[in-house]
């Protein structure tokens, strides 16, 4: 019986996990949803100069970014240092936080995605970028270092990302509805050569005839 009474609880414990984990379902969106139409751009003024704008991955209709990830390449110690090589928004619908898409554009190879970063309530508005400049001919380029996210309800989010170079100003904020798109400009794979991979990020406005905020507890406020 005691054994019994054992493994009874193990499959418990292993439910109570997978139910967990079933919370939240993401589901990559990619181009999918690349015709939704969208108000503004946000931009800023401090990206780096190599690479080229790939492409834009928008949220479903009527989802916003309620959260990032980012994906870092830690201190090479004297190798060549890439930093922040992409960034991961997580698409949400009127605060209903338990089905969610993701959508990243173009991203470096190098590095790990860090754990995901939520807005408390509401949708992120507005960025700020964390660039080190041109390192010139012989120095080891890094580019975009971190970035920073404002949500509509206040909060500032920053990624676990690498120190070098400065913040520069932040981007307009969203007007009506808020970020729902994004765009990067990446250079390519260097084959041996200094990589910088993530150079500069765009991210779109969507606008919304009502913005609902997650108040934390599986409720919606307006």
């Amino acid at each position: 019986m005691t054994s019994l009474l054992a493994v009874v609880a193990v499959l418990a414990v292993l439910s109570a996990g997978f139910c967990e984990e079933q919370k939240n379902f993401l589901q990559r969106a990619g181009v999918a949803f690349n015709s939704r139409q969208y108000k503004s751009l946000l931009t800023v003024s401090n990206g780096e100069r190599f690479g080229t704008w790939t492409w834009p991955e928008m949220c479903p209709e009527n989802f916003f970014a309620v959260g990032f990830s980012v994906r870092v390449e830690s201190n090479q110690y004297g190798g060549d240092d890439t930093a922040l090589n992409g960034i991961r928004l997580v698409c949400a619908k009127d605060g209903n936080r338990n089905f969610l898409y993701t959508i990243e554009s173009h991203t470096g190879y190098f590095g790990d995605w860090s754990q995901l970063q939520y807005c408390p309530s509401g949708v992120l508005t507005s960025f700020q970028i964390r660039v080190e400049p041109h390192q010139g001919l012989f120095g080891d380029d890094t580019a975009v270092n971190n970035i920073r996210f404002r949500c509509s309800s206040n909060p500032t989010l920053e990624g676990p990302s690498m120190g070098w170079g400065e913040y520069g100003h932040w981007s307009q904020e969203c007007p009506d509805g808020g970020i729902c798109g994004i765009e990067t400009k990446m250079e390519e794979y260097q084959y041996g050569l200094d990589d910088s991979t993530l150079n500069d990020v765009r991210f779109h406005c969507c606008a919304s005839q009502q913005m609902f905020l997650y108040d934390g507890d599986g409720g919606l406020t307006t």
